[in-house]
């Protein structure tokens, strides 16, 4: 599957519509941003049962903010709607691959139940 092009108008369809979504905030002026492409690309191509969604943080200014992207390129990751990664700076190939390996091992039931303890917890 090739990368998806995420907007205000697509973002929580694809993020909430999918298993799991892996997106790239990133700008054309971005030297770190387009040396990290080929790799996002690449990855898109051999987890075909996995969303790579793209943010041109130019472009979709309001989203990016929203994430308060600070520094780009940064990856986000999304389980079942649910935001479990976010780390700023391109990633090699080999840390790519190893990052999908570990959210495909998530267990998200316990991740619910963490975010429904922490919710509790603050209002209490």
């Amino acid at each position: 599957m090739a990368t998806v092009t995420l907007t205000t108008e697509n973002f929580e369809q694809v993020v909430t519509g999918n298993d799991i979504v892996l997106v790239d905030f990133w700008a054309a002026w971005c030297g770190p941003c387009r040396a990290f492409a080929p790799t996002f690309e690449a990855a898109s191509e051999k987890h075909t049962d996995i969303v790579f969604g793209k943010v041109d943080t130019e472009d979709q200014q309001a989203l990016a903010g929203y994430f308060g992207i600070r520094s780009i390129p940064t990856l986000m990751v999304f389980r079942d709607g649910i935001g479990i990664f976010q780390q700023a700076g391109a990633l090699p190939p080999a840390a790519l691959e190893e990052l999908i390996s570990k959210v495909r091992e998530v267990d998200m039931d316990e991740v619910r139940k963490k975010i429904a303890e922490s919710e509790a917890a603050a209002q209490a």
